[in-house]
């Protein structure tokens, strides 16, 4: 996603509870909408100094791993304790875990390669080269595939689990964010240049589709309620919810600003978006083609990645203290703001 510095323009943004005394006076604060079943349980501070992209729950080891500008972090889940720390990476943006519970998958867009790590000992096993920027990535269980989707060469990168090797490269028509699986062989990903979702066949590496999803401009998160086929897309203000077999938009709630990422509950037919503006939108499955926000938590400034342990229910979504923004030169015109060093902490959303 490239979004780990995230830059903003003025807007309000919700107050971190951070203690007892401090979170009476927030939520005192807080309007209606957001009362509402979760909290911010605890903080786990992780520190460094860089920026950080996707995460993910390994769901056979209960780690939390956490890409972290050159390295990928894997913390307890329970506890915060920092169990493993993978290195001599360039830049990481996404990993995710092939269903067999032996390897996992880190996308390194600094070094156009997608990195094998054996997911008991931590260590890497081989490196897969990939498109320009490997980005999003997805396991796919039908064909046992691992998709790249590579953010500057508008294409995806396919690998498969048994051989660690690249069997197809899919063009796309514009670049892609964030993508998902169905589990019966259909692959989703967000063209963010083009506001649209494409569908692809796993099998025959062919994009069948490509749906328009405005009002949503420039998709990034992108989450699936595979029972329902339901795809949540996440774009400023608002999330399309679209019909994964026919490209229509059923719904489309709002959210907060800032969104880098998507997730749903199946089991409580919740889904979440989390929001760089300080906040976690909470919006219920009522049916199918009916949506309504329940609750709207604050969170912290810059708190935009997330990750959900699907067995317990339990959100993780990370970020930092950040200081002002460098002078704008003709090659940046808009600076990311600075991270404040040591600052970088976990929210545990229960």
């Amino acid at each position: 996603m490239t979004r780990s510095i995230p830059r903003f323009v003025p807007r309000s943004f919700g107050l971190l509870l951070a203690a007892s005394a401090i979170a009476l006076l927030a939520v005192s604060a807080i309007p209606a909408t957001a009362q509402g079943p979760y909290h911010v349980a605890t903080q786990w501070k992780i520190g460094g100094d860089s920026g950080w992209d996707y995460m993910a729950v390994n769901p056979s080891g209960k780690l939390l791993y956490i890409t972290h500008g050159n390295h990928v972090v894997a913390i307890d889940a329970k506890s915060g304790k920092v169990e493993a720390d993978i290195t001599g990476l360039k830049g990481t943006h996404g990993v995710v875990f092939d269903t067999s519970g032996k390897f996992g998958y880190i996308s390194d867009g600094g070094a156009n390669e997608v990195v094998v790590f054996n997911r008991k000992t931590n260590a890497i096993v081989a490196r897969v080269p990939a498109g320009t920027n490997p980005d999003g990535l997805v396991f796919e269980p039908v064909t046992q595939t691992v998709w790249a989707f590579n953010g500057r060469s508008n294409s995806a990168t396919v690998i498969s689990d048994a051989t660690h090797q690249v069997v197809a490269t899919v063009p796309l028509p514009g670049k892609p964010e964030f993508p998902v699986a169905d589990g019966k062989g259909s692959v989703y990903d967000n063209i963010e240049s083009l506001s649209e979702i494409v569908h692809i066949d796993a099998r025959s590496h062919q994009v069948l589709a490509a749906w328009p999803i405005k009002p949503c401009e420039g998709p990034s998160g992108l989450a699936i309620d595979k029972a329902h086929s339901r795809l949540f897309a996440v774009c400023d203000g608002v999330m399309a919810v679209v019909d994964a077999n026919t490209g229509r938009v059923v719904a489309t709630p709002k959210i907060g600003d800032g969104p880098d990422a998507a997730r749903f509950d199946a089991k409580h037919q919740l889904a979440f978006s989390s929001n760089g503006e300080g906040t976690l939108t909470v919006v219920h499955e009522d049916s199918p083609d009916s949506y309504s926000v329940v609750q709207t938590l604050p969170t912290k400034r810059g708190a935009r990645t997330m990750a959900l342990d699907e067995a317990t229910g339990t959100l993780y979504t990370v970020t930092a203290d950040f200081g002002p923004p460098p002078a704008p030169t003709a090659e940046h015109p808009h600076p990311w703001r600075s991270i404040v060093p040591g600052s970088f902490v976990v929210l545990v959303i229960k």
